[in-house]
């Protein structure tokens, strides 16, 4: 039994540190991805385009950020639906919302799913020590005190392996999930505009 729960205290701790490098993997490469979308020049692009809405649209919105981000290509994929009828470019719009909707949530599942077991996993390496050190002590009785402090101290360890690890995660992902909002609000905002915009033209 003891050799069982031995492995099993590895195994936690192995779990551990794969999860921290997928999490750290994921993190870095979300982070690239959201700066792209963010930052000064993307909201200045935001903000030349919904001006242009009431100046000269077809002009103004051939500029860009410097780089593709979602903003210039929802304002790209908008000028090419422009020619639908107001039912046509809403229902359009609302399917490119969705598919930049589903590429900001990429792998941000992966950050929930780690946050929210990390720390059971910690535990269960807690609970395996925990037997170890009751097996110990057990076996060798008051004689055996070093190696029941030992277990402990592993069984401790563990538990604080996977807060380590969770409490980043869960804040990596709430940074993510609430740039997400963000992005996805001005999209939101854009297109109500752009509707207004082609209804006014359409009138004209």
């Amino acid at each position: 039994m003891q050799e069982y729960v031995e492995i099993g205290e590895e195994l936690i701790f192995i779990a551990m540190g794969i999860a921290s490098v997928i999490a750290l993997a994921v993190f870095a490469e979300r982070l690239i991805y959201y700066k792209k979308s963010l930052g000064k020049k993307n909201e200045d692009y935001l903000t030349e385009v919904r001006t242009s809405l009431q100046e000269e649209p077809e002009i103004h919105w051939k500029t860009d950020a410097g780089e593709e981000s979602i903003y210039t290509r929802f304002v790209q994929f908008a000028l090419k639906q422009l020619k639908l009828g107001r039912k046509g470019l809403d229902e359009s719009l609302d399917g490119q919302i969705l598919s930049e909707k589903l590429e900001l949530e990429k792998r941000l599942p992966i950050l929930n799913t780690l946050g929210n077991n990390a720390p059971f996993i910690g535990l269960l390496g807690t609970v395996l020590g925990v037997i170890k050190a009751f097996y110990g002590l057990g076996t060798l009785g008051s004689s055996g005190a070093e190696v029941v402090m030992r277990s402990i101290s592993t069984a401790l360890l563990a538990t604080a392996a996977g807060l380590a690890v969770a409490i980043p995660v869960v804040m990596a992902n709430n940074y993510f999930s609430r740039k997400s909002k963000v992005i996805l609000q001005n999209m939101e905002i854009l297109k109500k505009e752009l509707l207004s915009y082609q209804m006014n033209k359409t009138k004209v």
